[in-house]
């Protein structure tokens, strides 16, 4: 499903009305009636049920009188409260609002304070207040008016219906204003915004339902838009399908590079996630020191030690033994636990940029990378980047922060800039693609902020790959298949979620996926 922004939504409206000459007073039409039917559902009976609109002079307050209209004619108490002077409004929103005038609703405008003390009394007597103040047009912070009547709406105890957007949330970014409404439900209109789906944006949606106004399908599917979400029926398509013949061999050989000393963990993490991934052979490869460890924690991994220079420190030499091992394999995962030291580094930027198969890039493989990012736009294999906003700051020069606040546009521009599949963890991860197309994924909670947790989104990668997936098929599949396994594992409860425990659901996360 396509994430369309503010203004690809503007000019999809406009070829709307002048290619296909459907009027925008119809599309508020549908919109407002969409908003109606699920205030309906959020209450099961409007009848009597006491619910008040909260309504902006923009198309948002417009969308609002037609729900507002909607559910008079369905038997609800409506109240409808003005942020603005009924001449301030116009178009389309000021012609239904002089056609819900004539259903004669309890409505009034927020003047004084007399006017805020029923706004806030009806609050408190409705079952439902739908927030139609802002839209997609909202930058920035709050004004006096708009942020007093969202901190009203945050009080009250009623569900809280959005149209479009929470009020205070920008529609691109996610970036949400001090005070922004906190909605119960958000009905976006035509289409889903990124906003409702980048945090802090998100924490402000609750859950989000897509309405269809009356827009041609057509011009949706052929939007230029390169942001997607990665739904299940996206993923699904993705999956990698295995014959009634087949056998280990047919089915991926991973090399997993991975562990040191008192790192262990992330290798085997990495590994056993890959095996239960689906790789039909999985070869960890980790400085001799830390063979016999990984030897016993992994029984259906083959364990290889290679040369060090001291314990946990890899040596020149590695670097031939990982090439002979790549030529008996098909994918290679780089990193997890694998040490920091000059020579480690050294050792991985060597085999990367001499590597000639698929390779998932992370971790400590993302440390070397450091000052060298060159490497990635050199190397002629496909390859993935798996990094968090610290370290994607970290090889961009920047701040993890900010990282964070616009993952999908520098996902999106160093996948561009190093012809790398770049796979931004988080909330929510993003997977960006050399061609310009950013995928937001759709599944995992915060149970998952557990160490180990990407090491096992890595292995994944990493067994997709093997089974003849494109780089970036890998990585949506794989983030989702992460994802969805987490929220499996989490039906037992969240806190305390272990990395292992999303390994072990992983079959059973993908079988959800084949059934359904």
């Amino acid at each position: 499903m396509k994430l369309f922004s503010a203004e690809e939504m503007k000019q999809i409206d406009t070829a709307t009305t002048k290619e296909f000459g459907l009027p925008g007073l119809l599309l508020m039409e549908n919109a407002g009636r969409a908003v109606a039917a699920t205030a309906e559902s959020i209450l099961e009976d409007c009848g009597n049920k006491r619910i008040v609109v909260f309504a902006g002079k923009g198309n948002n307050g417009g969308d609002g009188f037609v729900a507002a209209r909607t559910l008079l004619d369905r038997g609800a108490q409506v109240t409808v409260i003005l942020l603005a002077e009924p001449a301030d409004y116009s178009g389309d929103a000021l012609t239904q609002l002089e056609v819900l005038k004539k259903c004669d609703p309890f409505m009034f405008i927020l003047n004084n304070e007399q006017d805020w003390d029923k706004a806030a009394i009806a609050g408190e007597l409705a079952d439902l207040v739908i927030d139609g103040l802002l839209g997609t047009g909202f930058r920035g912070e709050l004004s006096p008016a708009f942020a007093r009547a969202a901190k009203l709406i945050n009080s009250l105890a009623a569900p809280v219906l959005a149209i479009d957007l929470p009020s205070g949330v920008e529609p691109d970014t996610g970036k949400a204003a001090q005070g922004a409404v906190m909605a119960d439900v958000t009905v976006t209109l035509a289409a889903p915004k990124p906003g409702l789906y980048l945090y802090p944006g998100a924490a402000h949606a609750g859950e989000i339902m897509v309405a269809e106004i009356g827009i041609p399908a057509v011009l949706l599917t052929e939007s230029n838009s390169k942001n997607e979400l990665i739904t299940q029926s996206l993923a699904k398509t993705k999956l990698p399908l295995r014959q009634g013949n087949a056998h280990k061999g047919m089915a991926g050989r991973v090399a997993v590079l991975a562990g040191s000393p008192g790192f262990t963990g992330a290798a085997a993490l990495c590994s056993y996630a890959a095996v239960k991934a689906g790789a039909g052979l999985v070869t960890l490869l980790t400085p001799l020191s830390s063979q016999n460890i990984l030897a016993a924690k992994l029984n259906e991994v083959m364990v290889q030690g290679l040369i060090e220079r001291m314990p946990g420190v890899l040596g020149g030499g590695a670097v031939g033994d990982v090439r002979n091992w790549l030529e008996k394999s098909d994918v290679l995962a780089v990193g997890p636990g694998l040490g920091t030291s000059e020579a480690t580094k050294e050792v991985i930027r060597d085999i990367l940029q001499g590597c000639s198969k698929p390779v998932v890039i992370d971790a400590d493989a993302l440390t070397a990378l450091t000052g060298h990012t060159e490497i990635l736009s050199r190397m002629k294999c496909p390859r993935i980047i798996t990094p968090h906003p610290a370290e994607m700051a970290r090889l961009i020069d920047g701040d993890a922060a900010e990282v964070d606040a616009k993952r999908l546009a520098v996902a999106s521009r160093y996948a561009v800039e190093w012809q790398t599949v770049v796979v931004l963890k988080g909330a929510p991860t993003v997977v960006a693609t050399p061609d310009g197309v950013a995928y937001l994924n759709t599944t995992g909670n915060e149970g998952m902020a557990t160490g180990g947790s990407g090491d096992v989104l890595t292995g994944i990668i990493a067994a997709l790959l093997g089974q003849g997936l494109s780089a970036a098929d890998a990585a949506v599949l794989g983030v989702y298949l992460h994802g969805l396994a987490g929220d499996l594992a989490a039906e037992t409860g969240k806190i305390g979620l272990t990395a292992g425990q999303i390994s072990e659901i992983l079959p059973r996360a993908r079988q959800k996926m084949e059934e359904e």
